[in-house]
This record gives structure tokens, C-alpha cells and sequence, in this order.
């Protein structure tokens, strides 16, 4: 038996065992300044592309006043208590419908968190007779609400990411599995995966119900706001909305905000409203952030120049990536991966060139999130960025892939990190 705090010295976990060469600046940096793509780090101007703020909410005018009037109005408090005990108001039933209706599903439940949101969601909907599938790239959030699942004894099949045939082949060895326990099949995938930015096949899995019975759990968390006609997200851009059984998005994207919700037909949102654990035991959305999310929807719905110039902004920078032989993988999103080949301290070099030598931030991807020897610097363009701003980051890109390439990152230690 050993003491539980050894263990963690000797352990410190995948990422943590980087943190004494990388806190602070490569893992918990500090953006300061208003949210925009151009904020300082370390005292210095830096033109980010690591926020999530795809359509430029964050620092809207009418955002930032409505959320000020309602924390005047009503303090960070109220209302006091979960929603089903004491903390209910007409703005959620009315952030709900609102949601539900621009989404195109029956009725809508407010999460305060998408990551515990969608845990409580699939631990809600599956007991230990039920049989989850689904893709290997899924979210943390997915990944642990399946824990959970297997945790009470339940089965589930995993796919290899975006493979159809071997998501048929799961779905087969599901059927058989819950006829044998008289459970039911939920498949889950997401409609777009946030670091490579590629697409859920959501049409082709959604073809896959006419030989098999099962329920369709899609997390949108970076389509919903972004993707189709309307930004009603990922389903709506494959024509397929209505056939997602359970929709489900957060608010820390395109929203800009704080919470989630999940939508999907009535009788289901009110099993979900009783018997979601993370939402039950929880304080209710402060009002602030409700009536804040009201006024992001609505300029969501009403603004589509905002989702326009997003666009115009990706396809800018994918473009000129492309262009320049960059390897930006199958993304079919804002989500912008650039890939390149090298080890830990490489990658680490070549951030700290970026940051200090181009004033560009943007955030590196390595191992274990991906496989050894291999780089990924994941670009966020947002609907406030600027065509130049596209120009100065691909010459910086240029610049650093360069250095890469003759092995001027090739060092012996971690870089010295500078200070603040």
C-alpha cells in the first residue's frame, strides 16, 4: 500500500509531466485584454487564433450590454437553487424554446455545462442493458459518460473514427448484444470534431436506420452556430436534422458564453429534465448568463453576415495554407489543423518562435493527444479576424516551417521559457 500524494509525485499524468517546462506558457498561458483575435501575452500584442469565439459574440456591443443590465438588474445569484427545487424563471423556459425552436426539435433543457452536460445526458438515457456505440475520436466529455456507462455494468463498441463499415460492424455486434438483454442501441459521434475539424458522417450513419434500431446522439458542440444554412449546425448542413434523435451543444463556442443544451423530442427532454444528476443537484443558471445567451441567439438568428464573414475568414486562411503545401488533413469546418513532423522540444520551439519572434498565438498539440512525432497547431479563425491577418500568419507559418525543416529546433532541453 502506498500513500495516495507519493503516488501522485511519481505520476504526475500524461500532460502534467510537462508542466514544470511548460506552465504558464505552453499549458495555462494568460490572453489578457478584451476578448478580440489581437490580445497580450506576456505584457506583449499577440494576434491569437486559439478562442473559440467563431462569430464574434464575445465583444459584441449588444452582448456586452446585456449582460450588464442583467447583472444589474439581477446580481450573479438569482435564482437561488436547482431549477427543480427553486431556481426555474420564465428567461430559461424562454431560452429553451427559443433554443429548441432555431434548432428544430420539439423542446429544448438548459445545461449549465456542456462537459457534465453530456455526461448526465448519456448516463441518463443508458442503463446497464443498453449498449452504446460509438467513434474513437470522441470528445472527453463522450468518452466519460461512456466510462460511467461501462462502470454500471453496460456494454459499448467503439468504431475507428469516421469508419463506416466498421460502424456498421459495431452496430451489428450492439443489435445482438441488446437482443440478448432486452436493452436498446444508442450511437454517439459528434458533428464536428474539434481538433481536426472534420465532419461526423452524419448522413451515412443516419442511412445506417434502415437496417438497424438505434438512437442517434450527436454533441455539436462546434457546428451549432457555425455549420448550415442557417448555423443550425452540423445536422442541418448533411439535410439531416430530424433524424437526430438527441441534439446537444454548449455555449462556450459560438455562443461565447457559459452553459449547454440539448434538444430533442418532448416526452425525452422531460425524462432527461427529471433524471439528469448533474442538472438536479445543481444551482440554476445565473440569470445573467441566461438572458446573455438570449441576446446570442438572437443575433446568432439575425445576423448571418456574422457567420458569413467567419467563412470568409476560413476559407482565406485554409486556402493559403493549402497553397502553400501545408497539411490542414479533411477538415470541413472553421476548425483549421495544421500538421507537421517533429518531437516534444521541436514543438515546443517552434510555438516559442511563433509567439515571440511573429507575434502569433496559437495552441500546439502533441503527444499523447496524438501520435509521437507528430505536431499539431490547431488555428481558430473567428468571424473578427481580418484578410490580413490571414497574410501575416501564413508568412509566419512559412517562416517557422522553414527553420523546422533544417532542424533549428532540433534542441538538446526545453527552450527557456521567457518571463513575465
Amino acid at each position: 500500500m502506498i500513500d495516495i500524494f507519493e503516488k501522485i509525485k511519481e505520476n504526475p499524468g500524461p500532460l502534467g509531466q510537462y508542466q514544470k517546462a511548460g506552465h504558464g506558457y505552453f499549458s495555462f498561458p494568460k490572453l489578457e485584454g478584451d476578448i478580440d483575435p489581437h490580445m497580450k501575452f506576456q505584457g506583449k500584442d499577440v494576434l491569437t487564433w486559439s478562442l473559440n469565439n467563431y462569430i464574434g459574440l464575445a465583444n459584441h456591443p449588444e452582448v456586452r450590454e446585456a449582460d450588464a443590465q442583467a447583472a444589474k438588474d439581477y446580481g450573479m445569484a438569482y435564482p437561488m437553487g436547482a431549477r427543480m427545487m427553486s431556481g426555474q424563471t420564465k428567461k430559461h423556459e424562454e431560452l429553451e424554446h427559443n433554443l429548441a425552436e432555431f434548432v428544430g426539435k420539439p423542446d429544448a433543457f438548459l445545461l449549465n455545462y456542456g462537459y457534465q452536460g453530456m455526461v448526465s445526458i448519456i448516463d441518463a438515457l443508458s442503463g446497464r442493458n443498453d449498449v452504446i456505440v460509438y467513434d474513437s475520436e470522441s470528445h472527453a466529455c463522450i468518452m466519460d459518460g461512456v466510462f460511467l456507462h461501462k462502470a454500471k455494468g453496460g456494454k459499448s463498441f467503439v468504431f475507428p473514427h469516421n469508419d463506416m463499415a466498421r460502424c456498421r460492424k459495431m452496430l451489428q455486434f450492439a443489435t445482438k448484444r441488446a437482443e440478448e438483454n432486452n436493452g436498446g442501441i444508442i450511437l454517439i459521434t459528434e458533428g464536428v470534431f474539434g481538433m481536426a475539424g472534420d465532419l461526423g458522417k452524419l448522413d451515412e450513419i443516419v442511412a445506417m436506420k434502415k437496417d438497424f434500431d438505434f438512437r442517434l446522439v450527436v454533441d455539436d458542440a462546434h457546428g451549432f452556430g457555425t455549420m448550415g444554412k442557417t448555423g443550425a449546425g452540423a445536422g442541418e448542413h448533411f439535410g439531416v436534422q430530424d433524424e437526430i434523435d438527441v441534439y446537444f451543444s454548449t455555449f462556450a463556442k459560438s455562443m461565447a458564453g457559459i452553459g449547454a443544451f440539448v434538444a430533442s423530442d418532448a416526452d425525452v427532454v422531460g425524462y432527461l429534465r427529471y433524471n439528469m444528476r448533474s442538472q438536479t443537484f445543481a444551482k440554476s443558471l445565473p440569470m445573467p448568463m441566461t438572458i446573455g445567451a438570449l441576446k446570442r441567439l438572437e443575433l446568432l438568428k439575425n445576423k448571418p453576415e456574422l457567420r458569413e464573414n467567419l467563412w470568409k475568414v476560413a476559407k482565406a486562411l485554409q486556402g493559403g495554407l493549402k497553397e502553400r503545401g501545408f497539411d490542414i488533413g479533411v477538415t470541413g469546418s472553421p476548425v483549421t489543423p495544421v500538421m507537421m513532423h517533429g518531437g516534444i522540444i521541436e514543438a515546443t520551439s517552434l510555438v516559442m518562435d511563433l509567439r515571440e519572434n511573429h507575434n502569433i498565438f496559437c495552441s500546439v498539440v502533441i503527444y499523447p493527444v496524438i501520435p509521437k512525432g507528430e505536431i499539431l497547431l490547431r488555428l481558430i479563425p473567428t468571424a473578427k479576424h481580418t484578410l490580413e491577418d490571414v497574410e501575416v500568419t501564413l508568412k509566419a507559418f512559412e517562416a517557422c516551417r522553414t527553420k523546422l525543416e533544417a532542424g533549428e529546433y532540433n534542441k538538446d532541453s526545453f527552450p527557456e521559457i521567457p518571463q513575465e
